[in-house]
């Protein structure tokens, strides 16, 4: 028995990195999963590897009539859907310049993706959701939505919205038994950091976290799993922090 068997779940931001490792997590589990990401080529071969309980979509976060169609996708294909992973995100072209310099078309991108997307994730599946008798929303933040940074002002914009969104809609729907939960990232070990130059990077990084080293995938794909079954029934409209300690003394 898996944890998540019978869940019909959608994972957004599929196609790579922790977005991959979720959809593979949860189908791990028992749930049948549909991946969306606009590049194809990465989230059809995972899908490919998931097997019979695994679909792709292509897919822009950004559009509401896409979002409706990959939800009838999921409902076709698997019945309706019990679990969204709002993984999808950029920082964007805006980081590293400060509020007066950032072009508008610049911050529209991120709230796009980042807040938009996320809303409208949840706006499609709430019905599908109702159909089901209930279901739980992961939508994946930052320690970036907890508190700022110089120089990268859209994206916290964007993060804090998806924090402050995920409470609002957990408290619409707790009579509905749809519980929305964030999960709020760290540094997480990805191929980025290990890109040659990163290492000063990383070394830094590490001596701010308390736990003197950065998160791996896999951690964050548990705590992601654990907010999608059943083991987090009474959780709803709250933060979950994966940060080696980072937030706890800033």
């Amino acid at each position: 028995m898996g944890k998540l068997d019978g869940k019909v779940v959608i994972v957004t931001g599929a196609s790579g990195g922790q977005g991959q490792l979720h959809a593979r997590t949860l189908a791990s589990e028992g749930a049948k999963v549909v991946l969306t990401d606009l590049v194809e080529e990465g989230g059809k071969q995972v899908a490919e590897e998931i097997g019979d309980n695994a679909i792709f979509v292509k897919h822009n976060i950004a559009s509401e009539s896409e979002w409706n169609n990959v939800v009838n996708k999921a409902e076709e294909a698997f019945g309706p859907v019990t679990v969204l992973i709002n993984n999808a995100g950029i920082a964007g072209s805006a980081v590293g310049k400060l509020t007066g310099d950032i072009p508008l078309e610049e911050f529209e991108q991120v709230m796009n993706v980042n807040a938009t997307g996320t809303f409208l994730g949840m706006k499609a599946v709430i019905p599908s959701m109702k159909k089901a008798g209930g279901g739980s929303i992961v939508n994946i933040s930052s320690i970036g939505g907890q508190f700022a940074s110089k120089g990268a002002m859209a994206y916290h914009t964007s993060k804090f919205a998806v924090t402050g969104m995920t409470k609002a809609a957990a408290l619409d729907y707790a009579q509905d038994n749809i519980r929305v939960n964030s999960v709020h990232p760290g540094t997480i070990e990805s191929p980025a950091l290990e890109a040659a130059g990163a290492e000063e990077t990383v070394k830094k990084i590490k001596e701010k976290t308390p736990l003197r080293r950065l998160g791996k995938p896999e951690e964050a794909a548990k705590l992601v799993l654990f907010l999608a079954s059943d083991d987090s029934s009474f959780s709803t409209g709250a933060e979950f922090v994966i940060d080696g300690g980072v937030t706890a003394e800033a």
